[in-house]
């Protein structure tokens, strides 16, 4: 997620001539996933927002204490490194000269716990844009582990959010498993997200919110590809999220800012308007084969465990649908209805809800994506 007014759109460099990919009809068909890990949140249906809390830009700065309760899992914007690859983060209120209205250090945490009181989570969130987060030593996975940590404790939060972007995650040439990474970045990503995980419990809340770049482009290609040329970020979120889908909580992959992606029905979808979403999101609930190798498939994940990522306006990032667009895609993955001409593997009932960049933004457009979930889901 972006610091300013409106993103530029990043453009995927998708090939026209595309790797031969699965039929459709090679896809298990599934309505719920084989993972029954049950996630640790604050509602059946959530709704997850971030929280601009050490900046402003233009959609205004919103206190913690002033953050509606419609918002189930509030993700504190931004944890920042020292450097890329220190795994020194930090993070801080707005300065006053920059947020006039910024509460004290005491009142955000007396709103905290008042959030948590209600029954929200709050969540630190590390990266975004302008966090680059390059795990590359075991040194700097251990500074990661206690930066992360003093954070946590000092404010006396719920968990982690993992909102890795740009150069945060790549592939070393010749990793193309997903099953079993050997980047380092990676190996230490998920080796630090799981001693995290084992020092506070089972109540720590994790969450994901990766781009369709590190996710479902690895549909068709995986790091630099088997013979190498290929971008080494696409798809590497993969390993992350297939290693730690036991502890995780909650992924909610940004469906914006995005360029065309390959869907299970081998065709190519485009930002603006339900289908997008319910393209997106059928592959993570039923899974797809990594780099079209049908002996290399991404296994789905629960529904439970999955929300959609939209911009709560179309000044928080391209890719904003209206509700009636929400609305629609909501309709077809939970109930098989208003799904257009894309056939969905299953319908989930349990799919977990939706998150959007982000509650300022939401906040200035009069609370229209907040105010319209929570009609939906009553």
């Amino acid at each position: 997620m972006d610091r300013s007014l409106s993103r530029s759109l990043r453009r995927l460099t998708v090939a026209a001539a595309a790797a031969c990919a699965l039929a459709a009809s090679g896809l298990p068909v599934t309505t719920a996933a084989a993972d029954t890990a049950q996630p640790k949140a604050a509602a059946d249906h959530a709704l997850v927002g971030y929280l601009h809390t050490s900046f402003a830009n233009g959609s205004g700065y919103t206190r913690l204490a002033d953050t509606p309760d419609s918002w189930d899992i509030i993700d504190l914007a931004f944890g920042e490194p020292t450097s890329a690859t220190s795994g020194d983060i930090r993070f801080g209120l707005c300065p006053q000269t920059e947020c006039p209205n910024v509460e004290t250090k005491d009142e955000f945490k007396a709103a905290v716990k008042a959030k948590q009181a209600a029954g929200r989570k709050v969540l630190i969130s590390i990266g975004g844009q302008n966090g680059q987060v390059q795990l590359t030593t075991t040194q700097a996975r251990d500074t990661f582990v206690s930066s992360v940590s003093a954070i946590i404790d000092e404010y006396g939060l719920d968990g982690l959010d993992i909102d890795f972007e740009g150069h945060s995650l790549s592939l070393d040439a010749g990793d193309t498993d997903f099953k079993n990474p050997k980047t380092p970045s990676i190996v230490n990503l998920i080796s630090a997200v799981k001693t995290l995980k084992a020092r506070y419990g089972s109540g720590f809340t994790l969450t994901m919110a990766p781009e369709t770049f590190f996710v479902q482009l690895g549909h068709q290609y995986y790091g630099t590809g088997k013979w190498g040329g290929q971008d080494p970020r696409a798809g590497a979120y993969l390993p992350v999220i297939h290693a730690l889908r036991d502890d995780l909580t909650l992924l909610h992959v940004q469906d914006y800012n995005s360029g065309p992606i390959m869907g299970l029905d081998n065709q190519y979808h485009s930002m603006g308007g339900a289908d997008f979403h319910i393209a997106m999101t059928d592959m993570l609930l039923t899974g797809f084969p990594v780099a079209g190798d049908t002996n290399n498939a991404f296994p789905p994940l629960p529904p439970q465990k999955v929300a959609i990522g939209m911009p709560a306006s179309t000044n928080a990032g391209n890719g904003h649908v209206p509700t009636g667009e929400v609305d629609k895609a909501l309709n077809c993955l939970t109930k098989g209805t208003d799904c257009g001409s894309y056939q969905t593997h299953g319908s989930w009932p349990d799919l977990r809800g939706l998150m959007t960049w982000s509650i300022n933004w939401d906040r200035y457009n009069n609370w229209e994506f907040s105010k319209n979930f929570d009609a939906y889901f009553g």
